[in-house]
């Protein structure tokens, strides 16, 4: 995550990229750009607490250890944003979730079969569902990009839809983004195994 201030808002923004989550109860901005991936905000409203979080795919494959690369997989990302929630001070009986992304950005996932965008939606509504978490608003699927700004204090959101060379650079750095997930999965996915095997238990590793 990165921070500036921004003189148009008045206000810092922080930025969060894939696999980042940020909560807070302070006068400042959250941001991100999202592509196929999802972002979901949440917010206490008796305590003005808010938080968001970014993430690629709904959970890791079944090589992949629980640390590694957490949130980016949804399964985590939710967690680590509920417990940043949690930490400031925050109870989950009084969240409220708003939800954005999953756009069929990159080629395959315009293509037959269900795609990463569409993975990510239905673990993510399905996630809240199950956690009795509400959401008040939602702007999921299409082909075009998002970029996001939260106020924690508010809840409220300011969405502008990317298209063009824009989406272009998203999509690039999408790609770039889960191959990178994939070789780290694969390579350390092949090391717990072998370590498993040796030590006789992947839980001591």
């Amino acid at each position: 995550m990165n921070a500036h201030f921004s003189p148009k808002f008045n206000k810092t923004i922080n930025i969060i990229h894939p696999g980042e989550f940020f909560a807070t109860g302070d006068d400042v901005l959250i941001s991100t750009v999202l592509g196929s991936c999802i972002s979901v905000t949440l917010y206490d409203s008796r305590r003005s607490i808010g938080g968001m979080n970014h993430f690629m795919l709904p959970k890791p494959g079944d090589n992949a250890t629980a640390g590694m690369t957490a949130g980016k997989y949804g399964i985590h990302a939710m967690e680590l944003l509920i417990n940043a929630m949690y930490k400031q001070g925050s109870s989950k009986k009084d969240f409220t979730a708003k939800v954005f992304g999953g756009g069929s950005v990159l080629p395959a996932s315009r293509g037959k079969g269900k795609s990463i965008p569409a993975h990510n939606i239905d673990f993510v509504f399905t996630f809240l569902e199950t956690e009795n978490i509400p959401v008040y608003r939602s702007d999921v699927g299409g082909t075009r990009g998002r970029k996001i700004f939260f106020d924690p204090r508010t809840s409220k959101v300011l969405l502008k839809r990317i298209a063009g060379n824009s989406l272009s650079i998203i999509t690039e750095k999408e790609e770039e983004y889960l191959e990178h997930l994939h070789k780290v999965q694969d390579k350390w996915g092949k090391y717990f195994i072998f370590y498993s095997n040796v030590s006789g238990s992947a839980k001591n590793s």
